[in-house]
């Protein structure tokens, strides 16, 4: 595999990097001890370094020593998730309510890589934005950099997001244009009905017949309201009711998510889901709270970006390892935000599952961990993908 070999030396400075984030995790909107390292880093090695951006994000600015009017963003995500880590090797996690399961401590080591590496050699033509973002665990960190500014300060011809992925091989490279992963929309449901003693429910309105019809069939929603050629997913991840088992409960509440990878799609599951809540609720005399939050649109990578990230990986894995027919997954990322905002780009999925099967648990799980094989490969691709974007010629 054949990885820059200034890269390659620069592992163990990499890990060590990598394994002090994941040690230290902070959630969304929290990454003080994070982005501090990354900006001291960054203005180590040279670079012009603005703190603060959408509240905890960092962006570096690097200029090539050749002359060029083309600038472009790399982009890693820091922020952990707020869950307990079950791993017991010497880097977990320090914090009991956090931990790096989905490898963002990884992301931003590879994007430090990259930093490090280009301020030293400088042989590009134009600039390059490092950008370090916070909360992309469903709290849209994306946005609120683009909305503090993040474009007009720092415009960019084109941006660039990595994200590790345990189910495909060490050295798969997953990048082809359209749409890669979905978008994301969050509901709350709140049912209120009547509370009374369990010995005499009809004093009361009991709010969980109405709540467990309701539950089975939003469920019908994908299987018997969309068309069969379309990809939606709807999962209940919280149903709480009552807090005693001789008490018929006040209120129900459900929360979980919508996942599309259309915009018709993404509409029609927001209508027959509005439709549905509220009819049931009607139909059982139950006071209705529902707060629906659109998140992430879904992530769409252009044709010419994309050609060219796969052209640079290329370079580092070989054409055996560039997979360009992964099917659309329904994970979601505010890296979306970010294409949107930005005239073109693209988003890469980096295998990190070892020959001996390690490394392969899912990400959201508390016994997952970066693959630091990883980190030369992925900052290896960010190098090349800025040699094409800002090259001499």
């Amino acid at each position: 595999m054949p990885i820059l070999e200034a890269l390659a030396a620069l592992k163990p400075e990499m890990r060590e990097w990598r394994r002090d984030f994941h040690a230290h995790p902070e959630i969304g909107y929290e990454e003080v001890r994070t982005s501090s390292i990354v900006a001291e880093k960054l203005e180590s090695w040279g670079l012009e370094v603005h703190r603060g951006i959408g509240k905890t994000g960092v962006v570096g600015v690097l200029r090539g020593k050749h002359p060029g009017n083309r600038s472009i963003g790399l982009r890693a995500d820091m922020d952990a998730l707020p869950m307990p880590e079950l791993n017991d090797f010497a880097h977990r996690s320090t914090n009991p309510n956090a931990m790096h399961a989905c490898g963002h401590d990884g992301h931003t080591t590879m994007l430090l890589g990259t930093a490090k590496h280009l301020a030293a050699t400088r042989d590009f033509a134009g600039t390059v934005h490092f950008i370090f973002q916070p909360a992309e665990e469903g709290l849209t960190g994306a946005l609120a950099m683009i909305e503090d500014g993040l474009f007009k300060r720092f415009p960019c011809d084109a941006v660039y997001g990595i994200h590790n992925q345990p189910t495909l091989p060490l050295g798969i490279v997953a990048i082809r244009p359209g749409t890669v992963l979905a978008a994301v929309d969050y509901f709350s449901i709140k049912l209120k009905g009547r509370s009374s003693h369990a010995a005499a429910p009809h004093l009361g309105l009991d709010p969980l017949p109405g709540a467990t019809q309701l539950y089975s069939a939003l469920q019908s929603l994908v299987s018997r309201r969309m068309n069969p050629h379309s990809t939606a997913v709807l999962s209940i991840g919280q149903f709480h009711a009552g807090t005693s088992d001789i008490v018929i409960p006040e209120v129900v509440e459900m929360r979980g998510t919508i996942r599309t990878l259309t915009p018709e799609n993404r509409k029609q599951m927001d209508e027959l889901f509005h439709a549905m809540v509220k009819g049931t609720a009607e139909a059982h005399g139950l006071e209705l709270e529902l707060d629906y939050r659109r998140s992430y649109p879904p992530t769409i990578n252009t044709p010419e970006q994309s050609a060219l990230a796969a052209e640079a990986a290329t370079a580092v894995v070989g054409e055996e390892g560039i997979k360009s027919d992964l099917p659309s997954l329904t994970a979601g990322e505010d890296f979306s935000y970010m294409l949107l905002a930005s005239p073109g780009g693209a988003f890469l999925l980096l295998g990190q599952a070892g020959e001996d099967g390690g490394h392969a648990v899912p990400v959201h799980n508390g016994r997952y961990d970066f693959n630091d094989d990883l980190l030369p490969i992925g900052a290896s691709c960010f190098v090349g993908i800025v040699e094409k974007e800002l090259s001499r010629g």
